[in-house]
């Protein structure tokens, strides 16, 4: 199936993610051209077309500002509504109807995972599922053996070619940018392992907590909401050796290769948190264990990452939001040149900013003005929105690759399976989460866990 799809399917049309990412996304693929062709929505709330696109105008206009009505009338002219019971066979025989003209739907399950079984039954029951791709939401289940359980729902119904899943940071423009920086440019390339750095840092902050969706997190946790996805994937990226060869096959191969070598987490060097009041939220049970945060020592068991550790940690509540990766570079192996203030050469870093603000900023010493020679350090950053201008969404961007079939930026089955196993050892731990104050940066007992220090990101 390498032709475009002629119609999209949306399941959950009513939902939280199709009002603040999807909706958005169709817009401005129907601006850019790339999207004149029939949306149904599907729910089971009792929606009519109206309501869909009234729906769908409101998310355009919070998230761009402005709706330009020309580009939005020929969105609202293809949408169309199927209201009904993901259960109930009679809800696919009218989304069939709708679908009568379409030879390639691309069918999108934005909705929990505990119905996931239900509708690629019902699509895989009426036929529509043998004409079809779908693209399924993190979570890819709860933990391994959950994983392989909706992997063989999916290849029951969908030929594996035709199967996305989605992690919106492999999406993201920033996230993306890594390969780049990587494998287009020699500079770094040779100092790219564990004879140059000492470590590396990933932090994904979040500022807020987890906005009326407490119920739904308390089953979660850091752990499974951040960790096993979007952190092994930036993981992956930064650790994976170069492909044998260009194209989108093997740098995916190489990806998940790189994910075989990573070393179960262990309990002792990880550190859960939950922050103050987090158990007095609707939807949490009283004597919750959930973690809300997650801070941990990671090992890549490779040549090129021998005795580098790998810092990684995410929380709820942190004192900003942040996406970063910290690269701290080993010191000179003579120290020939003091600094200005006499204390120890600070170490170089590079940092990758991957959150909004993206860039990169390289730290190195320079010379101190003034009679003697002696260094201090400066910064030399980039900032990729002055740089490039502006990027696409990552959900336009998948969503644009989706309907033409195109699986690079989407999660591939192995992958998600190491990362499950990955975070295997450090699911659903007894022994209780430590508190932490709301804008603190975690329990203290994560200060100590990256050796030096925590490098503190630049917060958003």
């Amino acid at each position: 199936m390498d032709l475009r799809s002629d119609a999209v399917v949306l399941f959950g049309a009513t939902g939280d993610l199709a009002a603040k990412k999807i909706y958005p996304a169709l817009y401005e693929l129907t601006r850019r051209g790339r999207l004149d062709l029939p949306v149904i929505g599907v729910a089971r709330s009792p929606w009519d077309d109206e309501q869909l696109v009234t729906a769908a105008r409101k998310s355009a206009l919070e998230t761009h500002g402005r709706v330009d009505d020309e580009v939005f009338d020929r969105l609202a002219g293809n949408l169309t509504m199927v209201s009904g019971d993901y259960a109930d066979p009679d809800t696919y025989r009218r989304l069939a109807e709708r679908l009568a003209g379409a030879e390639r739907p691309l069918f999108y399950l934005a909705i929990p995972p505990a119905v996931f079984g239900a509708v690629v039954d019902g699509l895989a029951a009426s036929g529509l599922a043998a004409r079809g791709r779908v693209v399924v939401e993190k979570p890819f289940g709860r933990d391994l053996p959950s994983s392989h359980e909706l992997n063989g729902s999916l290849r029951a119904a969908f030929a594996p070619e035709r199967i996305f899943r989605i992690d919106h940071y492999l999406g993201k423009e920033a996230v993306e940018g890594l390969r780049v920086f990587r494998f287009a440019n020699r500079l770094f390339e040779p100092l790219w392992n564990a004879e140059h750095i000492a470590n590396v840092q990933v932090t994904l902050a979040e500022g807020f907590g987890t906005e009326g969706r407490a119920g739904f997190y308390d089953r979660m946790g850091a752990t499974r909401d951040v960790l096993q996805n979007h952190m092994l994937q930036v993981v992956a990226l930064l650790a994976m050796e170069p492909p044998a060869e260009a194209g989108d096959d093997a740098f995916r191969e190489e990806e998940v290769r790189v994910l075989r070598r990573v070393v179960p987490l262990s309990p002792e060097s990880t550190v859960r948190g939950q922050y103050a009041g987090y158990r007095h939220e609707p939807g949490v049970a009283p004597d919750s264990n959930t973690e809300t945060f997650v801070a941990t020592r990671l090992r890549v068991d490779s040549p090129r990452w021998d005795g580098v550790p790998f810092y990684l940690r995410t929380g709820k509540l942190m004192p900003g939001t942040a996406t970063e990766v910290v690269v701290e570079f080993k010191a000179p192996r003579q120290n020939l040149v003091p600094t200005a203030d006499g204390t120890p050469t600070p170490p170089n870093l590079l940092r990758f900013r991957l959150g909004r603000g993206d860039g990169i900023t390289l730290s190195i010493q320079a010379k101190d003005p003034g009679a003697e020679v002696a260094s201090r350090p400066v910064e030399l950053p980039v900032d990729f929105g002055a740089a490039l201008g502006p990027r696409r969404e990552a959900y336009e961007r998948l969503l644009d690759d989706a309907l033409d079939g195109r699986h690079l930026r989407f999660a591939r089955e192995e992958a998600i399976e190491q990362e499950w196993r990955i975070v295997e050892p450090v699911l659903d731990l007894a022994e209780p989460v430590l508190s932490y104050a709301k804008g603190s940066w975690g329990p203290a007992e994560a200060d100590t866990l990256a050796g030096g220090g925590w490098h503190a990101p630049t917060l958003g």
